[in-house]
């Protein structure tokens, strides 16, 4: 039914991130709509889920990521992609207004730090997919990326690293790591989700043993 709306809809999402940092691009919402998938298909089998409402909140979940990062922060990009949904959706010409809120809550509580706790299994399944995006090899790659977008050191200590501030020269992808990323998989609200988190945390935690093997 919504096909032709979602094709459209995800030409124009791509168009208003073709400048974001590649952190959270669109290739970022397409890994996110992957994860989103997986996690609605595992869960479907146990309960009811509107994966057109999945497939449009993964889509529209960083839509407003560039007014976040042209602010420094002061806006936060889930607050002002909830509000975006409607416009985005009317475009396409998806006018149901059910449909339209349910994806504009699961795209306000998405993020990990602005306090709102998802409770449908719609949102649920987005936070979990956001959240996986960061975590495994993926969420390796993503940390040095970001750690040497900020110069950031290539590695350093566990005390160096855990007695340092954000955006400091000690900000590593170490750091990234031992102060948010290996207790995401705590942090997940689907059996699904944390059943993938769990082993991509694994990893993240066997890749730094090595490198801290190698470094010191």
């Amino acid at each position: 039914m919504y096909q032709e709306a979602l094709k459209k809809l995800q030409k124009n999402v791509e168009e208003h991130l073709s400048t974001a940092p590649v952190c959270h691009d669109f290739s970022h919402v397409l890994r996110v709509l992957q994860n989103a998938k997986l996690i609605g298909e595992a869960e479907a089998k146990k309960t009811t889920v509107d994966m057109n409402v999945v497939v449009m909140a993964a889509l529209l979940h960083d839509i407003a990521r560039p007014e976040e990062i042209a602010s420094k922060g002061k806006v936060c990009h889930a607050a002002a992609g909830a509000a975006q949904v409607p416009t985005y959706l009317n475009l396409c010409g998806i006018t149901d207004s059910k449909l339209i809120m349910q994806v504009s809550n699961c795209v306000l509580k998405h993020r990990f730090r602005n306090g709102i706790t998802p409770s449908t299994i719609e949102e649920k399944i987005i936070y979990d997919a956001d959240k996986l995006d960061a975590i495994g090899a993926i969420g390796i790659g993503r940390a040095f990326h970001f750690a040497g977008r900020i110069g950031a050191r290539v590695h350093n200590s566990k005390e160096e690293a855990m007695n340092s501030d954000a955006y400091s020269i000690e900000d590593s992808a170490y750091r990234e790591y031992l102060v948010k990323l290996r207790y995401i998989a705590d942090k997940t609200l689907t059996e699904t989700g944390t059943k993938i988190a769990i082993q991509r945390v694994k990893f993240m935690e066997d890749f730094f043993a090595q490198l801290n093997n190698e470094v010191f």
